[in-house]
């Protein structure tokens, strides 16, 4: 196709499939007096606000205190302009209703995926090149969109939006996302093998992307070349490349994110601090991180001052930082990681480990990496586990590995804390005899903490973790944070759709025919009315729901108004 041609045909292309695992493409680039401006949006179609624009620029490229030379690779994450939520597909409404809760899509904010490129280039007045190629969407899939940068830049520093026509229109051609999805996706001549989460998934079950029978049985009609690329996950970070300097301290960092403290990652670059910000987010799964989290952050951010201001304690968010001027807002922060140069980067075999400091050694011009805070963690710290991943340093035992230690370590963490909270919630759900199709659905009772911290000597997390600690503090402080209530909503909406799946279907195997029969004819066209726009809501909120029940309430519906007199039948049609 001639350029002008394939713009017409990028403006005129639905680009549904696209559009559901990412929102556009865009290029940014330096101007001398711009600065970061944005070169390109693909699809052609797709609108941005002047402020996400503005963000976008900012955000897509590393601050000058970074220094990054060559390429390099980092996350952000972005507000989206209010009023701005687009219309949700069934396959969105679908993928969130089976994905993880941590895995859902974004309703609020953009995830940016940048790919960086500074070259020295004596063609350009300020001898370098410098362009960012970053891909927007709501789906936190960090290593797949990493993985789709690194196939497309090639190709794209050479030939630019020919590249990104051809990319975009291979990813239209890709299955809509879906949990518990195994495919294989071409891509410049590459194909990435990935297995999308399901929230029925065993927790710390290994990848099937991994397990070559079952990926090829379930792809057994794709090309056999290229040699796909299997991606061990589509979101998990590299866990032991951001905690090698931290090891000693991963209770405490955990205890910080469960509770939604303020935490802010100071670091040598974009790509460091967005990674150490996802793995902390990440450190609680399969609990969703109900905070503000900024894996990379910047002085123009529009929400700069919302987030560093001194006059009142700081919001609950985890900010990831480059630049040495944050140090001075941070002083009333409780909580500073200051990272400096990872163990391979300073040439260290087993790393040293970052000290705890007091806050108010935090000074801008001493650069020393350390753990700012007055925290007491709540629980006692896992020497097994420290011992057990630095004696694999030692042993140079492969990083996956370690991370996959770290990984296990968190999630037993986690499920020893949250099973006590979800047993206890399962209690408040009423009896399934006591939903009846002649009655509103019984309600579920409220949560009373007492009552749940009493639970604990029957049934606490000890039951499950070798660690000690005041497990009921932490409980208690766990109660005051956007990550309990987060969860409380969550859980209370799942059981009040189940309480509403199981009303339907009483009312679906009850004698309804049998019931109208000493019924005045206002009460039947009443039931009609109500019967009806109970199966619509359930299909509006996607209730499960047998449909052979479905079916049989539709057709005892239908007999019911058959029943009536003409002018009934007349009145229930138009509504």
């Amino acid at each position: 196709m001639e350029p002008a041609d394939d713009r017409r045909e990028a403006e005129s292309r639905p680009w549904d499939r696209l559009s559901s695992w990412l929102e556009c493409v865009c290029v940014v680039t330096f101007d001398l007096e711009l600065g970061q401006a944005i070169e390109l949006v693909y699809p052609p179609g797709v609108k941005l606000t002047e402020k996400e624009k503005s963000s976008l620029c900012y955000l897509s490229f590393p601050d000058s205190y970074s220094g990054c030379i060559g390429d390099t690779c980092f996350s952000f994450r972005m507000r989206q302009s209010v009023g701005r939520r687009r219309r949700r597909r069934p396959t969105d409404e679908a993928y969130d209703r089976d994905a993880p809760a941590a895995l859902q899509m974004e309703a609020s904010h953009f995830y940016g995926y940048v790919y960086f490129r500074q070259v020295k280039d004596a063609s350009v007045k300020r001898g370098y090149f410098q362009k960012s190629l970053v891909i927007l969407s709501r789906l936190p899939f960090v290593r797949l969109f990493h993985a789709v940068l690194s196939a497309i830049a090639p190709n794209f520093f050479a030939e630019a939006e020919p590249c990104l026509q051809t990319a975009c229109r291979q990813i239209d051609g890709w299955p809509s996302p879906a949990a518990g999805l195994i495919a294989d996706l071409p891509l410049m001549g590459a194909v990435l093998r990935v297995r999308i989460p399901s929230r029925n998934d065993k927790p710390g079950s290994p990848s099937p992307a991994s397990a070559e029978e079952e990926v090829e049985e379930e792809v057994a009609n794709a090309s056999p070349s290229p040699t796909p690329t299997a991606l061990p996950s589509v979101h998990q970070p590299d866990l032991f490349r951001c905690f090698r300097s931290l090891l000693i301290h991963t209770q405490m960092l955990w205890e910080l994110v469960l509770l939604g403290e303020p935490v802010a990652v100071v670091a040598p670059s974009p790509a460091v601090s967005s990674e150490t910000v996802l793995a902390l987010v990440s450190s609680i799964a399969p609990l969703k991180f109900c905070c503000d989290f900024r894996p990379y952050f910047t002085v123009h951010d529009s929400e700069f001052r919302e987030f560093t201001t001194k006059t009142q304690a700081p919001p609950s968010v985890i900010l990831g930082v480059t630049n040495p001027f944050f140090v001075k807002t941070f002083h009333n922060w409780p909580h500073v990681l200051r990272l400096g140069e990872s163990a391979e980067a300073s040439g260290e075999d087993v790393p040293k480990q970052l000290k705890i400091k007091k806050v108010a050694k935090l000074k801008t011009l001493d650069g020393k990496a350390g753990v700012f805070t007055a925290y007491k963690s709540f629980l006692l710290k896992d020497k097994v586990l420290v011992k057990r991943v630095l004696k694999g340093i030692q042993r140079r035992r492969p990083p996956e590995v370690q991370s996959a230690i770290l990984r296990r370590h968190f999630l037993e963490l986690t499920q020893s804390f949250i099973i006590p909270l979800e047993r206890y919630m399962a209690s408040l759900m009423p009896l399934q005899r006591s939903v009846t199709p002649w009655k509103t659905p019984p309600q579920i009772r409220p949560f009373s903490q007492d009552d749940f911290v009493s639970s604990l000597e029957r049934g606490g997390p000890r039951l499950t973790s070798a660690l000690r600690g005041d497990w009921t503090g932490l409980y208690r402080k766990f109660f005051k944070s956007p990550n309990f209530d987060g969860w409380y909503r969550h859980r209370h909406g799942e059981m009040t759709r189940k309480l509403e799946s199981l009303h339907l279907e009483a009312v679906c195997e009850a004698d309804l025919p049998a019931w109208t029969r000493d019924k005045s004819e206002v009460e039947i066209v009443d039931l009609v009315v109500k019967l009806r726009e109970k199966v619509s809501k359930a299909r509006r909120r996607q209730l499960q729901v047998r449909e052979d029940l479905l079916a049989k309430l539709r057709s005892w519906i239908e007999t019911i108004v058959g029943s009536l007199p003409k002018d009934l039948q007349e009145v229930l049609e138009t509504q």
